[in-house]
Formats: structure tokens, sequence, C-alpha cells
């Protein structure tokens, strides 16, 4: 169930990844013809990629099985051919070991400076910190007012997929859970490729795939997703709806940590009510983040 996550040979991961992404594409999709006959496997052929791709047969079909290591001008051909978009085509690389960083043993990862003395300064708009996994390594009061009291949530357990998938008022907050819940899943698929042998991450994945059924079939369907922007919309117990844009920008002394914030426009509806959320915050002493010592 858990893949790459419970092996050590990622050629196994990138096998599965090929057979989903040529499952989710049709004949038409990429050109062929497409006869009347029914199909006994979703999806393209595996003959039908490797014609595409100009590789044989057999040569694809070992890739498909973990037994062979793909070149980097093979792989490119084959995210062309597979529709592969920025984020997909990059975690296939990394499954191919062309970009992976070798895992090694880390420490506590602590917030960078910077990125604390940015949230300090962030009194108006909700921001956190991620680091490895999705853990929480920072946030501002207006987050914890915006999503969840963080302070409240144990150290090991504040990672934001966990909090998606255990904290049911997560599932009421946001209007499209599904979809948002989906997308962390994606970026925490995008992560397994860089550390495949991470054992919090590990963890992670097994608890949430035995815990819940959505997570186990969506972890399986291989989708990933980079932390870049989007919008979202909350449905706000203390000031309704909220449609907020959130940004990420990542730390280059840590390219691990990253600092997501939600704005809204000046004067729209949402950033009215961001304005009457900061003083609800303020009123009930929400904490902050403190660095750790």
């Amino acid at each position: 169930m858990l893949g790459s996550m419970t092996g050590t040979n990622p050629l196994n991961e990138l096998g599965e990844f090929l057979k989903k992404r040529r499952a989710a594409l049709s004949p038409r999709t990429v050109g062929l013809p497409e006869s009347d006959r029914p199909r006994r496997v979703a999806g393209l052929r595996r003959e039908e990629v490797a014609q595409l791709a100009n590789i044989s047969t057999d040569y694809y079909m070992r890739l498909e099985q973990g037994r062979m290591q793909a070149s980097a001008p093979v792989l490119d051909i084959l995210a062309r051919v597979l529709h592969l978009d920025d984020d997909e085509r990059g975690y296939l690389f990394q499954l191919a070991g062309k970009t992976t960083i070798r895992t090694r043993r880390r420490g506590r990862q602590r917030v960078q400076p910077q990125l604390q003395r940015v949230l300090d300064d962030l009194t108006a708009t909700p921001a956190i910190v991620q680091g490895r996994r999705g853990d929480i390594l920072a946030w501002n009061p207006l987050a914890a007012a915006l999503v969840i009291d963080f302070s409240r949530i144990p150290e090991k357990h504040r990672n934001y997929p966990r909090i998606q998938f255990t904290e049911p008022a997560m599932r009421t907050l946001y209007a499209d859970w599904d979809t948002s819940a989906q997308i962390s899943v994606a970026q925490l698929r995008m992560e397994a490729a860089k550390y495949p042998e991470d054992p919090r991450l590990i963890e992670l994945v097994g608890e949430l795939s035995t815990r819940d059924q959505q997570f186990a079939k969506w972890w399986g369907d291989h989708r990933v997703a980079a932390r870049t922007v989007g919008t979202k919309t909350l449905n706000h117990p203390v000031v309704g709806e909220l449609v907020l844009d959130w940004d990420t920008l990542t730390a280059n002394t840590d390219p691990d940590q990253h600092l997501t914030v939600w704005t809204a426009a000046p004067g729209s509806p949402t950033h009215e009510r961001l304005n009457i959320l900061a003083s609800w915050a303020t009123d009930r002493n929400l904490p902050a983040s403190r660095p750790l010592a």
C-alpha cells in the first residue's frame, strides 16, 4: 500500500507511477487511433507507450517492473508521452535517482531565524512555516485563529497533513475538503520521492493509511504536487466565508522550509473579515509559536 515508503528500491515506485499515468490516458489523448474492440487494460498499453517513446516494448516493460534504470533522455521522452505536468516530471526524475537528495540522519528541524522574523512582522496576515513532511515549525496568532490553535497539538503530531485528516474541525473549515486533502497527499508524495527512507515520513504515511481510507486511496493514486500557489475557500466558524489566496516562499538557507501566507485583496469582504478575525485573535490572546532555545 505504501509503495516506496516500505521498500528500498525506488525503481519499483517509478514503475508504479508509470503504470498509473499510462492508465489515465486514452489513445485519443495521445493521437492514436481508437478501435471499437474493447480494451483489456485501462488507458494505454505498454506497447503503445513504447511506440510513442520510440523504445522497445521490452525496455519499457523492464522500467515498469523496476528491473532497469532509465536515462535522463528516456525519462524526458516518457514525460512528454505521458503528458506529465512539471510537478509529475520532477517526481519522475527524483524516483529515477537523477535529482534525488540522499537521505541522511537529521536532527530536529528548527525554523530559520529569517523566517521567524518575517513571521513576527506579519500581524495582519495569517502565516505558517512548514518543514519536512509538512511539519508545522512556526505560526503567528492569526494563523492559529484562521486554521487551528497549533499550540494545543503535541509537537510530535504538529504536522499539516496529519491535522487535515485527524482533526474533525478541518473537514468543516475547508469548503472543499476533498480537493485540499488530495493536494496535501500529493505534496507528501513529492516529499517521499526526495526522502524515501525518512522514518518519520514512513510512520506518518502508515498511520494515516491505516486511519483513513481516503488517504490510503489517494496515496495509491500516485498524484504529486509541489507547494506553490492557489486559492482556498474556508467556512470559518467566527467570521464566515473567506476566499483566500495562498502563496509559498522557500527559504534559501534551508530549502525544506516554506513560509505559507494567506492573503485577500484590500477592500474585499474577505479582507474585512480577516481584520475582524485579527481583533478576535488579539482579544483571546492566541499564542504564536516561539523559537526553540
